[in-house]
């Protein structure tokens, strides 16, 4: 008999398999597909300050062994995820869920999770730094160690929850701002989020998406994020949630040996949205294939 759970930040998971932000909705969308108990969590749809439409159309394009994205962050605002989003969620999901927070300057940042802090249905937060800092020249929060370092120090004071920083891939050492992010309180690090990519159109000579560029994610970018979860793993001294790329069980602990306590499923949910559901069935059989009795004993031992 194997053991699927792991410990992120004191909350013990059935199991590591968490659907990414953006790729699972509110949940309750795809709990008319399964029962989605079976997971060990999910990061919830990006919420912001106030609603936000999101950006033009076309937002999505299909590339070789991925997909791009710009869809901007569409959400209610954080006050209906509260009082419609997160009520709707109670009846299907018992189990703590993780709230994935976005902003475009520090005091978004901190207002966002202060409002949702009171939740008792949240867990974790998870605050996406890939987001565009209006008051720094529009240049992401994830690409300067020290901005990333402003906004954990700014969530950290309102918030006694677990608080993860998802951090961008689109830089030049990713370990500096893990490393940063842990000196100003981080409980954890997510990543890595998109990869920055575009696609033209060969019949109108423009790019297929209106915003031109978006975020690459899909199997292509695996190797990527395996390589930034080994860097950062021996970086700092607290918790990865591993993601970029993960379609199978054999991808989740490949994402475990390089460092990854849980792992995050993205783009693979809007190929097959039984993804998560599959991956936590196959995990069992895999362990046993490759002789891992418990997956806590193998969190980080390729290195």
């Amino acid at each position: 008999m194997v053991d699927t759970r792991v410990n992120l930040s004191g909350i013990i998971l059935d199991n590591p398999i968490i659907p990414a932000s953006g790729t699972f909705g509110f949940g309750y969308e795809f709990a008319d597909l399964y029962d989605i108990n079976c997971l060990g969590t999910f990061s919830f749809k990006g919420t912001t300050k106030d609603a936000r439409f999101g950006n033009p159309t076309p937002r999505i394009a299909e590339c070789d062994a991925g997909m791009i994205n710009a869809v901007g962050l569409q959400n209610p605002g954080v006050e209906k995820v509260i009082s419609e989003e997160l009520p709707k969620l109670k009846k299907c999901f018992n189990k703590k869920v993780m709230a994935n927070v976005s902003g475009f300057s520090v005091e978004d940042y901190a207002y966002t999770v202060e409002k949702l802090d009171g939740e008792d249905q949240i867990g974790w937060f998870e605050v996406n730094v890939s987001c565009p800092n209006v008051h720094g020249g529009g240049m992401s929060f994830g690409t300067s160690a020290k901005a990333a370092a402003e906004v954990t120090a700014a969530v950290r004071k309102v918030t006694k929850k677990p608080l993860y920083i998802k951090l961008s891939p689109n830089v030049t050492d990713i370990t500096e701002i893990a490393k940063a992010c842990e000196v100003e309180g981080a409980d954890g690090i997510s990543l890595i989020n998109t990869l920055l990519g575009m696609r033209i159109d060969l019949k109108t000579k423009k790019p297929v998406i209106a915003n031109k560029m978006g975020g690459f994610s899909g199997p292509a970018i695996k190797p990527v994020a395996l390589r930034m979860v080994y860097q950062v793993y021996d970086a700092v001294k607290i918790p990865l949630i591993g993601m970029g790329g993960i379609a199978t069980a054999e991808d989740v602990i490949e994402m475990m040996l390089a460092g990854a306590t849980a792992v995050e499923v993205g783009a693979e949910n809007l190929v097959n949205p039984f993804a998560c559901r599959d991956i936590i069935e196959a995990l069992p059989s895999v362990m046993e294939k490759y002789n891992i009795k418990s997956l806590n004993e193998i969190i980080g031992g390729a290195h």
